[in-house]
């Protein structure tokens, strides 16, 4: 009977925020576009059926590119000033995780009666002195 060979997984990718943030502004860009040719189809569509003159929807249509260019730049704004905000809010939130951390690792010190860094360094220090006077006395 041969031996059948197990195939490998393939490794998950990890996926950093930075990443996740270019797929997704990608997929926006590529979503955009696609709606910008379908409006382009449906206003010329609109624009034989109706009987509009041709530059009177250019110039319609350059109001409303105008608009959206506005409006899009203040959703930029609004989207770097939340980026802004979550950042530090990330940063707050890592620097009470830390102290929270800090904190339970001392009191489970304190408890199984272990000493801490500082303590013992302290002890190292005070060991120290008392060699030196002990050395004096002799």
């Amino acid at each position: 009977m041969p031996a059948t060979r197990k195939r490998a997984r393939p490794k998950p990718t990890r996926t950093t925020p930075r990443s996740r943030l270019a797929q997704t502004w990608s997929d926006t860009r590529r979503a955009l576009r696609s709606a910008e040719v379908t409006v382009g189809k449906r206003v010329a569509s609109l624009v034989q059926r109706s009987g509009l003159e041709p530059r009177e929807v250019m110039r319609q249509a350059e109001l409303w590119r105008g608009r959206l260019d506005r409006e899009g730049s203040k959703a930029r704004k609004r989207v770097a000033a939340r980026l802004v905000q979550l950042r530090h809010r990330a940063t707050r939130d890592r620097r009470t995780l830390a102290k929270s951390v800090d904190e339970a690792v001392a009191r489970a010190l304190r408890a199984l009666n272990i000493p801490t860094r500082r303590e013992v360094q302290q002890l190292q220090r005070r060991v120290e002195e008392l060699k030196a006077r002990v050395e004096r006395l002799r």
